[in-house]
């Protein structure tokens, strides 16, 4: 129980331990993620639509007028704004506590941390708009489609490319 302990406080630790931290640090970048996107899509770019799950559990408000194309629209720009504040929350965590750093100087590590993050949540983002305005889905089933995409892409990257394993 102390050696699993000591893993969780430090960085030294097993392939095991390092992804269920990694979940925990995903977990609390996509917690972030989520409460921006949620708060941009309800309050300050409506995205929502009434039969948005969200809308039911919680009630956000909803669009004035639902038009799949602006609510695609706007859907992606939250999900760019929300991708901001949580991929600097993400990568503080990751470089403090899940990672090694040191393959690549710490700006370079910092620029492919974001290219990364960025290039699947522009795949994650090209998906919602896919789900909103090809299909109709609901506004949520497309930003989880995001989640799901980003949270593959992310830890094989980070893993092999970003941080020494």
């Amino acid at each position: 129980m102390q050696n699993l302990i000591r893993q969780f406080r430090g960085k030294e630790h097993g392939a095991f331990v390092q992804f269920i931290k990694y979940g925990i640090a995903g977990g609390l970048a996509t917690a972030v993620h989520i409460g921006c996107f949620y708060i941009m899509a309800g309050f300050i770019l409506r995205a929502l639509t009434a039969d948005d799950p969200m809308v039911k559990f919680i009630g956000l408000p909803i669009m004035e007028e639902a038009d799949e194309a602006a609510r695609s629209r706007l859907a992606v720009i939250n999900n760019f704004v929300a991708f901001l504040f949580s991929n600097v929350v993400g990568y503080i965590i990751n470089v403090k506590w899940v990672f090694e750093g040191g393959r690549h100087q710490k700006h370079v590590e910092m620029l492919l941390f974001f290219v990364v993050s960025g290039t699947s949540v522009a795949i994650g983002s090209a998906i919602t708009y896919a789900l909103i305005e090809w299909y109709d889905f609901t506004t949520t089933v497309g930003f989880v489609a995001n989640v799901v995409a980003s949270v593959l892409i992310n830890y094989v990257m980070r893993k092999f490319v970003i941080f020494k394993g």
